[in-house]
């Protein structure tokens, strides 16, 4: 089949198949998965998505290839790689600068709370060392 052949929808399943396989890949590194699950993967659970993200990559090229021909097929797979490899890479950037700014966030909150704490408890032992109150004073 020829270039012109080759439908819309075509090239979107070539791009899914190639996002799959870059977050496939993606996952099975273990900077990721501390990134994203806190902890790193089982081996096994790692060889399996290292293995599916290479599959879902070579299913893209078999479509691509089967339906272009391989002097289109090939420039078309390499543009969706593209594209699907930086998507991966900012949504990978993106969550992680959120759960960093979710962590400042939470330390900020504990902070403040620790701080109105102490601010408490010091009015509280004031109150109760018989020292003046400013409501005290001006009655």
């Amino acid at each position: 089949m020829n270039a012109a052949n080759f439908a819309g929808w075509e090239h979107l399943l070539v791009f899914v198949n190639c996002l799959a396989g870059f977050a496939c890949l993606a996952l099975a590194m273990d900077r990721h998965q501390s990134d994203l699950f806190g902890r790193e993967l089982a081996p096994k659970t790692t060889r399996l998505l290292r293995m599916a993200g290479w599959l879902w990559l070579l299913a893209a090229l078999w479509l691509a290839v089967a339906r272009m021909g391989w002097s289109f097929g090939l420039t078309a797979y390499s543009g969706h790689t593209s594209a699907a490899a930086a998507l991966v890479f900012i949504a990978l950037l993106i969550w992680c600068r959120r759960q960093e700014l979710i962590q400042q966030r939470a330390k900020a909150q504990a902070q403040a709370q620790k701080a109105a704490k102490a601010a408490a408890a010091k009015a509280n032992a004031t109150d109760s060392s018989g020292a003046a109150t400013p409501d005290a004073a001006h009655s």
